[in-house]
């Protein structure tokens, strides 16, 4: 587990310095005297061999974890699977893909070329999962690709980090479901991620899902420095299942919408 947590650490130390700065005061407004329990992080990347989904999957393999759900996304053109670890302390991880080869020719052409700067040797171990991004990108290249997938614009910005944590509502006193969260984030100045209405799911899926939108942050581009959506923070609630166990699986039309927080 040590060198588990010593990854999310690093993940933790990245997030709030680069992609969401807001972290500290969510913290601040959600802590009960200890640490918040993180539910689980989600990563994105390109569906290209070199960078895709089983090559950020493969650091969190080695420490134990295990692949357990898939999901589609037909309509952004995502990929997605979720893995966990025998250790319920340790959080889920969520990582998801974006399937090139159904893009447009011009979004496939400027992707291969990213992705063509990235040394695979850079890719072995874990540092890769928190050190942003491993290609040059100019500030045109990122309009053209937000006009046509903002997951794709958001992953050529940013590369590799966590796209957001995730806060256990489960272990709130002080609140007992997402809405409330909602509530207390709203009354401190933060937005909530309202598409597909600002609680995604309920009890009768076993999850409930919110998110604050993303921190606007600047990303030095090649050839000038810009402020876009960047990481965001995540609550989640989950539920007994009729076995008596917690559910630890995520639903697919939920974190359709929670996408949507970098918009």
């Amino acid at each position: 587990m040590d060198s588990g947590q010593a990854l999310f650490d690093k993940l933790w130390q990245d997030y709030i310095n680069r992609l969401c700065p807001s972290a500290h005061k969510v913290h601040a407004l959600l802590e009960e005297g200890q640490p918040l329990i993180n539910d689980h992080i989600a990563l994105r990347t390109f569906g290209l061999p070199k960078v895709g989904l089983e090559v950020l999957a493969r650091p969190f393999l080695a420490l134990g974890y295990q692949q357990k759900g898939d999901y589609t996304f037909e309509a952004k053109k995502l990929n997605a699977c979720h893995f966990e670890h025998p250790d319920p302390l340790m959080p889920k991880v969520f990582i998801s893909e974006l399937m090139v080869e159904q893009c447009s020719p011009a979004l496939q052409a400027i992707v291969e070329k990213l992705v063509a700067q990235v040394d695979a040797s850079s890719l072995t171990g874990s540092d890769f999962l928190h050190q942003g991004r491993l290609w040059d990108l100019d500030w045109a290249t990122y309009q053209t690709l937000a006009e046509e997938s903002e997951y794709a614009s958001w992953v050529a910005a940013h590369g590799y980090g966590a796209n957001h944590f995730t806060v256990s509502v489960n272990q709130l006193n002080a609140h007992d479901d997402c809405l409330s969260v909602n509530n207390r984030l709203r009354d401190n100045g933060f937005a909530i991620n309202e598409s597909g209405g600002e609680v995604k799911g309920d009890a009768s899926v076993y999850l409930e899902q919110s998110s604050t939108m993303a921190d606007r942050v600047p990303v030095a581009f090649s050839d000038d420095t810009q402020t876009i959506p960047g990481g965001f923070y995540e609550f989640a609630k989950r539920y007994v299942l009729p076995n008596g166990e917690l559910y630890q699986g995520f639903v697919a039309a939920s974190a359709d919408k929670i996408f949507e927080s970098t918009h």
